[in-house]
Protein backbone atom coordinates (compact mmCIF):
# COMPACT_ATOMS: atom_id res chain seq x y z
CA UNK A 1 0.00 0.00 0.00
CA UNK A 2 1.55 3.64 -0.93
CA UNK A 3 2.38 5.95 1.90
CA UNK A 4 0.02 8.63 2.15
CA UNK A 5 0.63 11.82 1.13
CA UNK A 6 2.32 14.19 3.21
CA UNK A 7 -0.14 17.50 2.23
CA UNK A 8 -2.73 17.29 4.64
CA UNK A 9 -3.69 20.72 3.92
CA UNK A 10 -4.85 21.12 0.05
CA UNK A 11 -8.17 21.00 -0.76
CA UNK A 12 -8.87 20.09 -4.43
CA UNK A 13 -12.54 19.28 -4.45
CA UNK A 14 -14.08 20.37 -7.73
CA UNK A 15 -16.62 17.83 -9.06
CA UNK A 16 -17.05 19.41 -12.14
CA UNK A 17 -13.72 18.97 -13.88
CA UNK A 18 -14.36 15.24 -13.26
CA UNK A 19 -17.75 14.45 -14.38
CA UNK A 20 -17.67 11.43 -17.09
CA UNK A 21 -14.40 10.50 -15.81
CA UNK A 22 -13.37 7.37 -14.30
CA UNK A 23 -16.09 5.29 -15.38
CA UNK A 24 -14.16 2.17 -15.72
CA UNK A 25 -16.78 -0.68 -14.63
CA UNK A 26 -20.17 -1.09 -15.44
CA UNK A 27 -23.08 -3.80 -14.45
CA UNK A 28 -25.74 -1.87 -15.76
CA UNK A 29 -26.15 -3.12 -19.67
CA UNK A 30 -29.80 -3.73 -18.98
CA UNK A 31 -30.58 0.13 -18.73
CA UNK A 32 -30.28 1.99 -21.93
CA UNK A 33 -30.87 5.51 -23.05
CA UNK A 34 -32.24 6.80 -26.33
CA UNK A 35 -31.66 10.61 -27.39
CA UNK A 36 -34.04 12.17 -25.64
CA UNK A 37 -35.23 16.16 -25.77
CA UNK A 38 -32.54 18.03 -23.56
CA UNK A 39 -29.91 15.28 -23.66
CA UNK A 40 -26.93 14.73 -25.41
CA UNK A 41 -27.52 12.52 -28.41
CA UNK A 42 -25.20 9.40 -27.40
CA UNK A 43 -26.46 6.57 -27.02
CA UNK A 44 -25.19 2.86 -26.89
CA UNK A 45 -24.61 1.20 -30.01
CA UNK A 46 -26.08 -2.36 -29.46
CA UNK A 47 -28.97 -2.39 -26.57
CA UNK A 48 -29.36 -5.27 -24.74
CA UNK A 49 -32.28 -7.45 -25.64
CA UNK A 50 -35.29 -6.34 -23.26
CA UNK A 51 -33.64 -3.10 -21.96
CA UNK A 52 -35.30 -0.39 -20.34
CA UNK A 53 -35.82 2.14 -22.47
CA UNK A 54 -36.37 5.97 -21.22
CA UNK A 55 -38.32 8.04 -22.28
CA UNK A 56 -37.69 11.56 -20.53
CA UNK A 57 -34.83 13.25 -19.50
CA UNK A 58 -36.07 12.49 -15.52
CA UNK A 59 -36.17 8.66 -16.08
CA UNK A 60 -32.91 8.40 -18.38
CA UNK A 61 -31.16 10.60 -14.74
CA UNK A 62 -33.52 7.75 -12.38
CA UNK A 63 -32.04 4.59 -14.81
CA UNK A 64 -28.24 6.28 -14.86
CA UNK A 65 -28.70 7.21 -11.07
CA UNK A 66 -29.58 3.26 -10.05
CA UNK A 67 -27.19 1.75 -12.76
CA UNK A 68 -24.45 4.05 -10.70
CA UNK A 69 -25.29 1.95 -7.49
CA UNK A 70 -25.15 -1.11 -8.98
CA UNK A 71 -21.57 -0.80 -10.46
CA UNK A 72 -20.46 0.13 -6.83
CA UNK A 73 -22.21 -2.98 -5.35
CA UNK A 74 -20.47 -5.35 -8.59
CA UNK A 75 -17.17 -2.93 -7.67
CA UNK A 76 -16.68 -4.01 -4.01
CA UNK A 77 -18.19 -7.48 -4.65
CA UNK A 78 -15.02 -7.83 -6.60
CA UNK A 79 -12.74 -6.08 -4.21
CA UNK A 80 -14.40 -8.54 -1.01
CA UNK A 81 -13.24 -11.47 -3.82
CA UNK A 82 -9.84 -10.05 -4.19
CA UNK A 83 -9.63 -10.37 -0.34
CA UNK A 84 -10.98 -13.77 -0.06
CA UNK A 85 -8.18 -15.10 -2.42
CA UNK A 86 -5.86 -13.51 -0.49
CA UNK A 87 -7.23 -15.17 2.67
CA UNK A 88 -7.01 -18.87 0.68
CA UNK A 89 -3.72 -18.50 -0.95
CA UNK A 90 -2.16 -17.50 2.43
CA UNK A 91 -4.36 -20.84 3.71
CA UNK A 92 -2.37 -22.85 1.07
CA UNK A 93 1.13 -21.40 1.64
CA UNK A 94 0.57 -22.44 5.40
CA UNK A 95 -0.59 -25.67 4.52
CA UNK A 96 2.17 -26.37 1.86
CA UNK A 97 4.61 -25.34 5.10
CA UNK A 98 3.09 -27.98 7.62
CA UNK A 99 3.61 -30.64 4.49
CA UNK A 100 7.10 -29.46 4.05
CA UNK A 101 7.52 -30.14 8.22
CA UNK A 102 5.47 -32.96 8.22
CA UNK A 103 7.68 -34.54 5.81
CA UNK A 104 11.03 -33.47 7.34
CA UNK A 105 9.69 -34.91 10.76
CA UNK A 106 8.82 -38.24 8.86
CA UNK A 107 12.05 -38.55 7.28
CA UNK A 108 13.70 -37.82 10.74
CA UNK A 109 12.14 -40.55 12.45
CA UNK A 110 12.31 -43.31 10.22
CA UNK A 111 15.89 -42.67 9.94
CA UNK A 112 16.08 -43.07 13.83
CA UNK A 113 13.25 -46.48 13.70
CA UNK A 114 16.36 -47.99 11.65
CA UNK A 115 18.85 -47.18 13.77
CA UNK A 116 17.15 -48.63 16.73
CA UNK A 117 15.43 -51.95 14.24
CA UNK A 118 19.42 -52.55 13.59
CA UNK A 119 21.13 -51.96 17.15
CA UNK A 120 18.34 -54.47 18.35
CA UNK A 121 19.29 -57.05 15.64
CA UNK A 122 22.90 -56.77 16.20
CA UNK A 123 23.13 -56.55 20.10
CA UNK A 124 19.97 -58.66 20.89
CA UNK A 125 18.44 -60.77 18.56
CA UNK A 126 15.92 -62.19 20.72
CA UNK A 127 14.94 -63.64 24.38
CA UNK A 128 16.01 -67.61 23.16
CA UNK A 129 19.43 -65.93 22.77
CA UNK A 130 19.66 -64.22 26.00
CA UNK A 131 18.24 -67.26 27.55
CA UNK A 132 21.23 -69.70 25.92
CA UNK A 133 23.94 -67.20 26.50
CA UNK A 134 23.28 -65.80 29.80
CA UNK A 135 25.32 -66.87 32.68
CA UNK A 136 22.96 -66.85 35.47
CA UNK A 137 18.78 -66.01 36.07
CA UNK A 138 20.22 -62.37 36.82
CA UNK A 139 22.56 -61.92 33.70
CA UNK A 140 19.17 -63.42 31.49
CA UNK A 141 16.26 -61.18 33.46
CA UNK A 142 18.54 -58.30 32.96
CA UNK A 143 19.07 -59.46 29.06
CA UNK A 144 15.09 -59.70 28.44
CA UNK A 145 14.65 -56.23 30.17
CA UNK A 146 17.15 -54.67 27.65
CA UNK A 147 15.33 -56.18 24.87
CA UNK A 148 11.82 -54.94 26.51
CA UNK A 149 12.84 -51.50 26.40
CA UNK A 150 14.37 -51.83 22.96
CA UNK A 151 10.78 -52.88 21.60
CA UNK A 152 9.11 -50.39 23.72
CA UNK A 153 11.08 -47.92 22.24
CA UNK A 154 11.04 -48.83 18.78
CA UNK A 155 6.74 -49.22 19.18
CA UNK A 156 6.55 -45.48 20.31
CA UNK A 157 8.48 -44.49 17.31
CA UNK A 158 6.93 -46.50 14.90
CA UNK A 159 3.90 -44.98 16.13
CA UNK A 160 5.47 -41.42 15.73
CA UNK A 161 6.17 -41.92 12.26
CA UNK A 162 2.58 -43.26 11.48
CA UNK A 163 1.38 -40.24 13.50
CA UNK A 164 4.08 -37.94 11.45
CA UNK A 165 2.78 -39.51 7.95
CA UNK A 166 -0.60 -39.07 8.76
CA UNK A 167 -0.33 -35.41 9.55
CA UNK A 168 1.97 -34.62 6.36
CA UNK A 169 -1.29 -36.47 4.06
CA UNK A 170 -3.82 -34.46 6.09
CA UNK A 171 -1.67 -31.80 5.40
CA UNK A 172 -1.35 -32.35 1.96
CA UNK A 173 -5.30 -32.71 1.77
CA UNK A 174 -5.93 -29.17 3.24
CA UNK A 175 -3.27 -27.66 1.03
CA UNK A 176 -4.45 -29.12 -2.29
CA UNK A 177 -8.52 -27.74 -0.83
CA UNK A 178 -6.99 -24.48 0.00
CA UNK A 179 -5.24 -24.32 -3.41
CA UNK A 180 -8.48 -25.34 -5.80
CA UNK A 181 -10.46 -22.89 -3.54
CA UNK A 182 -8.22 -20.18 -4.02
CA UNK A 183 -8.23 -21.22 -8.06
CA UNK A 184 -11.91 -20.85 -8.27
CA UNK A 185 -12.01 -17.63 -6.39
CA UNK A 186 -9.46 -16.21 -8.76
CA UNK A 187 -11.59 -18.10 -12.23
CA UNK A 188 -14.76 -16.48 -10.68
CA UNK A 189 -12.99 -12.83 -10.08
CA UNK A 190 -11.60 -13.28 -13.23
CA UNK A 191 -14.73 -13.73 -15.17
CA UNK A 192 -16.37 -11.35 -13.04
CA UNK A 193 -14.04 -8.97 -14.29
CA UNK A 194 -14.18 -9.66 -18.05
CA UNK A 195 -18.07 -9.33 -17.94
CA UNK A 196 -18.16 -5.85 -16.11
CA UNK A 197 -15.34 -4.93 -18.77
CA UNK A 198 -17.16 -5.24 -21.36
CA UNK A 199 -20.02 -3.34 -20.13
CA UNK A 200 -17.97 -0.56 -19.67
CA UNK A 201 -19.27 1.36 -23.27
CA UNK A 202 -22.78 1.08 -22.25
CA UNK A 203 -22.97 2.40 -18.93
CA UNK A 204 -20.46 5.19 -20.44
CA UNK A 205 -22.36 6.13 -23.21
CA UNK A 206 -25.86 6.13 -20.72
CA UNK A 207 -23.74 8.80 -18.47
CA UNK A 208 -22.70 10.70 -20.96
CA UNK A 209 -26.22 10.77 -22.83
CA UNK A 210 -26.99 13.25 -20.15
CA UNK A 211 -26.61 16.86 -20.06
CA UNK A 212 -24.09 17.95 -17.10
CA UNK A 213 -26.77 18.87 -14.61
CA UNK A 214 -28.55 15.49 -15.25
CA UNK A 215 -24.70 14.25 -14.83
CA UNK A 216 -24.56 16.05 -11.68
CA UNK A 217 -28.01 15.08 -10.22
CA UNK A 218 -26.84 11.65 -10.61
CA UNK A 219 -23.21 12.23 -8.96
CA UNK A 220 -25.81 13.82 -5.87
CA UNK A 221 -28.31 11.35 -5.61
CA UNK A 222 -25.69 8.88 -5.37
CA UNK A 223 -23.15 10.39 -2.74
CA UNK A 224 -25.10 13.44 -1.04
CA UNK A 225 -25.18 17.04 -1.74
CA UNK A 226 -21.62 18.59 -0.77
CA UNK A 227 -21.11 20.27 2.15
CA UNK A 228 -18.80 22.95 3.26
CA UNK A 229 -15.80 21.36 4.41
CA UNK A 230 -14.41 22.42 8.22
CA UNK A 231 -11.12 24.23 8.09
CA UNK A 232 -9.75 21.71 10.50
CA UNK A 233 -10.94 18.47 12.05
CA UNK A 234 -9.98 17.01 15.35
CA UNK A 235 -9.95 13.68 16.71
CA UNK A 236 -9.76 12.53 20.35
CA UNK A 237 -6.52 10.29 19.78
CA UNK A 238 -3.14 10.60 17.73
CA UNK A 239 -4.01 7.50 15.52
CA UNK A 240 -7.70 8.96 14.95
CA UNK A 241 -6.24 11.86 13.90
CA UNK A 242 -3.64 10.62 11.36
CA UNK A 243 -6.83 8.90 9.87
CA UNK A 244 -8.87 12.07 9.13
CA UNK A 245 -5.96 14.33 8.14
CA UNK A 246 -4.85 11.82 5.44
CA UNK A 247 -8.43 10.69 4.52
CA UNK A 248 -9.33 14.83 4.29
CA UNK A 249 -5.82 15.54 2.47
CA UNK A 250 -7.35 13.54 -0.65
CA UNK A 251 -10.23 15.99 -1.20
CA UNK A 252 -10.31 16.57 -4.96
CA UNK A 253 -8.80 13.31 -5.96
CA UNK A 254 -11.22 11.25 -8.54
CA UNK A 255 -12.77 8.25 -7.81
CA UNK A 256 -11.90 5.18 -10.35
CA UNK A 257 -12.79 1.62 -9.85
CA UNK A 258 -10.45 -0.12 -7.73
CA UNK A 259 -8.39 2.77 -7.09
CA UNK A 260 -6.20 2.41 -3.75
CA UNK A 261 -4.79 5.47 -3.76
CA UNK A 262 -2.44 7.72 -4.20
CA UNK A 263 -3.90 10.08 -6.40
CA UNK A 264 -7.23 8.38 -7.03
CA UNK A 265 -9.18 5.89 -5.05
CA UNK A 266 -12.93 4.11 -4.88
CA UNK A 267 -14.19 4.32 -1.33
CA UNK A 268 -12.63 1.40 0.18
CA UNK A 269 -9.77 2.17 -1.21
CA UNK A 270 -9.86 5.80 0.71
CA UNK A 271 -10.46 3.86 4.13
CA UNK A 272 -7.66 1.65 3.74
CA UNK A 273 -5.38 4.08 2.52
CA UNK A 274 -6.12 6.82 5.45
CA UNK A 275 -6.05 3.90 8.25
CA UNK A 276 -2.97 2.86 6.79
CA UNK A 277 -0.97 6.42 7.65
CA UNK A 278 -2.37 5.12 11.41
CA UNK A 279 -0.45 1.97 10.89
CA UNK A 280 -3.85 -0.12 10.83
CA UNK A 281 -4.13 -2.49 7.77
CA UNK A 282 -7.67 -2.79 6.02
CA UNK A 283 -8.50 -5.02 3.29
CA UNK A 284 -9.42 -3.23 0.07
CA UNK A 285 -13.20 -3.96 0.74
CA UNK A 286 -16.05 -2.55 2.23
CA UNK A 287 -17.72 -5.17 3.60
CA UNK A 288 -14.46 -7.25 5.17
CA UNK A 289 -14.14 -3.55 6.71
CA UNK A 290 -17.40 -3.68 7.89
CA UNK A 291 -16.86 -6.41 9.85
CA UNK A 292 -13.95 -5.22 11.71
CA UNK A 293 -13.66 -3.25 15.26
CA UNK A 294 -16.93 -2.73 17.58
CA UNK A 295 -20.04 -1.35 16.55
CA UNK A 296 -20.90 1.97 17.20
CA UNK A 297 -24.24 3.88 17.41
CA UNK A 298 -25.31 6.63 14.92
CA UNK A 299 -25.43 9.13 18.25
CA UNK A 300 -21.62 8.41 19.53
CA UNK A 301 -19.83 8.26 16.25
CA UNK A 302 -16.74 10.10 16.85
CA UNK A 303 -13.92 11.20 14.11
CA UNK A 304 -11.98 8.54 12.70
CA UNK A 305 -14.84 5.46 12.93
CA UNK A 306 -15.69 4.48 9.44
CA UNK A 307 -19.22 4.70 8.33
CA UNK A 308 -20.97 1.97 6.02
CA UNK A 309 -23.87 1.94 3.40
CA UNK A 310 -26.28 -0.30 2.46
CA UNK A 311 -27.41 -3.85 2.80
CA UNK A 312 -25.23 -5.93 1.69
CA UNK A 313 -22.41 -3.42 2.36
CA UNK A 314 -21.41 -1.46 -0.42
CA UNK A 315 -20.01 1.72 0.36
CA UNK A 316 -18.14 3.09 3.45
CA UNK A 317 -16.63 6.07 4.64
CA UNK A 318 -14.90 8.07 7.25
CA UNK A 319 -16.63 9.95 10.01
CA UNK A 320 -15.24 13.38 10.70
CA UNK A 321 -17.56 15.49 13.22
CA UNK A 322 -20.54 17.40 12.99
CA UNK A 323 -23.06 15.08 10.89
CA UNK A 324 -20.19 15.24 8.52
CA UNK A 325 -17.59 12.46 6.50
CA UNK A 326 -15.05 12.26 3.88
CA UNK A 327 -15.59 9.73 1.54
CA UNK A 328 -14.63 8.77 -2.36
CA UNK A 329 -18.29 8.92 -3.47
CA UNK A 330 -18.99 7.48 -7.36
CA UNK A 331 -17.79 7.10 -10.51
CA UNK A 332 -17.79 10.50 -12.00
CA UNK A 333 -16.88 12.80 -8.96
CA UNK A 334 -14.01 12.95 -6.32
CA UNK A 335 -13.21 12.64 -3.10
CA UNK A 336 -15.25 15.03 -0.62
CA UNK A 337 -16.97 15.84 2.62
CA UNK A 338 -20.72 14.82 2.56
CA UNK A 339 -23.45 14.13 4.96
CA UNK A 340 -23.48 10.95 6.68
CA UNK A 341 -26.84 10.76 6.87
CA UNK A 342 -26.84 10.46 3.02
CA UNK A 343 -29.65 7.35 1.37
CA UNK A 344 -28.21 3.88 2.68
CA UNK A 345 -26.47 4.55 6.31
CA UNK A 346 -26.54 1.22 7.49
CA UNK A 347 -23.69 1.67 10.54
CA UNK A 348 -20.33 2.22 12.50
CA UNK A 349 -17.18 0.54 13.08
CA UNK A 350 -14.71 1.58 15.51
CA UNK A 351 -10.93 0.29 15.01
CA UNK A 352 -9.11 2.83 16.78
Amino acid sequence: MASPSPALGRDRSTPSRHLGRGLLIGAAASLVLTALPGTATAAPDAAPTGATQATTPEQATELVTEANHQLEVVTEQVNEARVQLADQQAAAATADQAVADAATQLASLSAQMDQVARSAYTTNPSSFSALMTSSSPEDFLAQVSTLDVIAGHTNDLVDRVAQAAQTAADAQSAADTAAATAQQGLDAVTAQQTQLQEKIATYQAQYEALTASQQQQVVTAHSGAEVTAPTTVAADSELAQAIVDTAMAQRGDSYVWGAGGPDSFDCSGLTAYAYAAAGVSLPHSSASQARMGNAVSRGDLQPGDLVYFYSPVSHIGIYIGNGMMVHAPTSGDVVKVSSVDMSGYAGARRLV
